[in-house]
């Protein structure tokens, strides 16, 4: 996504603005799983894969559910401790 949309250095930019410190990556943990299962089983009809899952633990995890995506119809579905929508951040670029 970062190539596509914003070129060749996007990449390195992130991968730069990580080691200062500029964002937190967050990790999963094996306490997630049943949540994850529970996540795929719900929307298995999308289907639902592991990386939106993790996308919707994060959600709860921070509680609030601003994402960047270019997945805008299955976002527009998900839903954040079952109730919460998504707000997609990559509109607002476009």
């Amino acid at each position: 996504m970062l190539l596509k949309r914003l070129g060749n250095n996007a990449q390195e930019r992130f991968i730069l603005n990580l080691s200062r410190g500029a964002f937190l990556v967050f990790d999963l943990s094996p306490t997630h799983s049943v949540r994850i299962q529970t996540l795929m089983h719900q929307y298995q009809n999308l289907p639902m894969d592991l990386a939106d899952a993790s996308l919707v633990i994060l959600a709860e995890n921070l509680g609030h559910g601003r994402i960047l995506s270019v997945d805008e119809r299955d976002f527009n579905t998900y839903r954040w401790k079952n109730t919460h929508p998504f707000e997609n951040l990559i509109l607002a670029i476009n």
